[in-house]
């Protein structure tokens, strides 16, 4: 009872922000041009701080090159679930115009702007390293798999060259991490200076993207929501299939059992944020990704604690 109680107190913490910005923006605080201004801030200069900051503060060389295997268990576990989704697209008869939509948002999950601050709260900083090895499997398949699946459902003639590809799967998070590992792994210290600017800075990223979260709720509109089953098979993926997976793959690993509850809970976040600008960007349906971050990320909330609940119960 008392950890179900721990992560429903995670949960209210972050269900608190969302509801600033959700509040905010309806009351017209918040514009679709600020929350852009705010996902690029979170992105770009504060998680990448962040990163730098809490990775040469809180882990040693040993500690890191230790890590590194682990991102087996996400790739292994992203590359079942996009053979899946076309079982089940199949299977549910999904929309020609959807097809591509569906199975991206099927297997990637939204490890930064929900993942992130959900794991610290339910874990604190010890739980960043993990965090940020599925990220780093994350973002690469959704930058090349991901988004040339989304690409099959419009009719934009705009493409991403190889150059494009890679500026998106190093991204300034990954960047700031990539920085982070080499310095500890160098033994480099930064004067303390420039670590106390990027703690301040990088203490903005929980919040902001919180803020963000709900500033999207607000403009999608929860209204918009209806169900159906294209967003039942994006539910069975995200919230099932996906943490099922996840489960199995590390059941009997030998690695800590704190990697393996985050991992559970970071395979069954909701859908990725980018899936809607990517959708925008090729002319396919972009409302139709909207809707299923939203509703993906309003069920999330629900999610998280007895997910919670039942990977501690079983680790």
């Amino acid at each position: 009872m008392v950890l179900f109680l721990h992560s429903v107190s995670g949960v209210l913490i972050i269900l608190v922000m969302i509801l600033v910005g959700y509040i905010l923006t309806n009351l017209g605080w918040f514009d679709e041009n600020f929350s852009k201004t705010v996902s690029k801030l979170v992105t770009q200069i504060a998680l990448p701080c962040y990163m730098i900051q809490t990775i040469t503060g809180q882990f040693s060389r040993a500690e890191l090159i230790k890590i590194f295997p682990d991102l087996r268990f996400p790739i292994i576990s992203m590359t079942l679930l996009f053979f899946v989704s076309w079982g089940v697209q199949k299977l549910l008869c999904i929309n020609a115009e959807h097809r591509g939509i569906f199975k991206s948002m099927f297997a990637n999950s939204n490890t930064v702007f929900v993942g992130l601050p959900v794991n610290m709260a339910l874990f604190g900083k010890a739980s960043l390293p993990y965090v940020l090895i599925y990220y780093m499997a994350n973002t690469t398949f959704f930058w090349t798999v991901g988004v040339y699946l989304i690409r099959m459902d419009g009719d934009s003639d705009d493409h991403f060259g190889i150059v494009d590809v890679l500026k998106k799967v190093f991204s300034p998070p990954l960047l700031g991490f990539m920085v982070g590992v080499i310095l500890v792994l160098l033994h480099i210290q930064l004067p303390s200076f420039l670590m106390s600017d990027f703690k301040y800075i990088g203490s903005l990223t929980v919040p902001l993207s919180m803020f963000f979260i709900g500033m999207k709720l607000a403009q999608v509109g929860l209204e918009k929501i209806r169900w159906s089953k294209d967003m039942g098979g994006i539910f069975l993926g995200r919230f099932l299939l996906a943490p099922l997976l996840m489960l199995v793959l590390v059941w009997q690993a030998h690695v800590p059992d704190l990697m393996k509850e985050i991992f559970v809970l970071q395979s069954a976040m909701p859908v990725m944020t980018n899936a809607p600008v990517v959708a925008k960007l090729y002319g396919a349906d972009a409302d139709y990704a909207a809707i299923m971050v939203t509703a993906t990320t309003v069920f999330s909330l629900v999610m998280v604690p007895i997910l919670m609940l039942t990977v501690h119960q079983l680790f």
